[in-house]
Order: structure tokens, then C-alpha cells, then sequence
């Protein structure tokens, strides 16, 4: 048993609703992940993907959460907490959003709540890891204070890995 307490699955910003998965996301989050130039998965694959996030989520306690902005409605990606390449004990923060919302400092807002409901749960370290090339990602780390710790490499090149500690 989990010395945790579960993450809260409905975050609200100043802009944003981070919430949990419905199947009715799976268009747009398919439409998300073909963004990263890979090609664009089956709807099956996606509808899988939000399956295996729920089922990871009643599992952990941690979660991984479409955001909405809140006065348009619309779907602009996600963020949470994941294993990845972490543990449940010291999760890794996680954050992708459509190019268009981009620079509107959206992912900001969303990870900065996600790490007050981090804290909230009692944990006391998160890791991100982040692709080398990723500028903005790195940029949003930065003002959530994150270090960077060390560089490892996979398939698809160097993976910079950083940590926060958490009050």
C-alpha cells in the first residue's frame, strides 16, 4: 500500500481545467500525438493509450490529464504525473500541448498545478525528462524549479533528466 495520497484528478487555473480521461478525447488526443511527426495512430490505439492511462491512474494514484482551456472548451493537451522512466515514489512530470497553443504559457500553468497536487500527495522528489533538443520544455522546468541531474541517451538521442524537490 501506498503511503501517498491520491493526486487530485480535477485541477482548475486562472485558464485551464485539468481533468480525467473520457473517451470522447480520443479524436483529439489522437490528433495530438500526430504532431510529433511519427505518424497518426490508429483510433484503436488511441482509445487503447486512454485505457491503459485510466487503468495506470487506479493503479498508482497518479495521473496523467487532458487540459481544457476554460473559456473556449477545447482539448490543448495534457499534463500529470507518470512512472515513464521513474518510479510511483518519485513520479516524473509529463506535458504536451498542440503547437497552436504554443508560447501562451499554458503548459506553465498546467504543470505548476500538477506540482501543487504533487505536493498535496506527500511526495518529497519529481524527476522530468526531457528530449535535448527541447528548448521550451526546458524552459518550462526552469520556472517550476526544476535541475537539471544527469543526461542519458535512447533511441531517439540524448534525455536530459531533472529533478525538484518538493517542501
Amino acid at each position: 500500500m501506498s503511503t501517498y495520497e491520491t493526486m487530485s484528478f480535477h485541477l482548475e487555473t486562472k485558464r485551464l481545467i485539468l481533468r480525467p480521461w473520457a473517451e470522447s478525447d480520443a479524436a483529439e488526443f489522437r490528433a495530438l500525438l500526430s504532431e510529433r511527426g511519427n505518424g497518426t495512430p490508429t483510433v484503436e490505439h488511441t482509445r487503447t493509450a486512454i485505457a491503459k492511462l485510466l487503468t495506470a491512474t487506479a493503479t498508482t494514484g497518479i495521473a496523467l490529464l487532458p487540459i481544457q482551456r476554460r473559456n473556449e472548451g477545447d482539448f490543448i493537451g495534457y499534463c500529470g504525473l507518470i512512472t515513464g522512466r521513474s518510479t510511483v515514489e518519485e513520479p516524473e512530470i509529463a506535458y504536451e500541448l498542440f503547437q497552436r497553443a504554443h508560447g501562451r504559457g499554458y503548459a506553465t500553468e498546467a504543470a505548476s498545478a500538477v506540482l501543487d497536487a504533487a505536493i498535496a500527495t506527500g511526495r518529497k522528489r519529481l524527476w522530468a525528462t526531457v528530449g535535448a533538443w527541447n528548448t521550451p520544455s526546458f524552459r518550462v522546468l526552469e520556472k517550476l524549479g526544476f535541475e537539471r541531474d544527469h543526461v542519458s541517451r535512447d533511441d531517439s538521442g540524448e534525455v536530459v533528466w531533472l529533478t525538484r524537490s518538493l517542501p
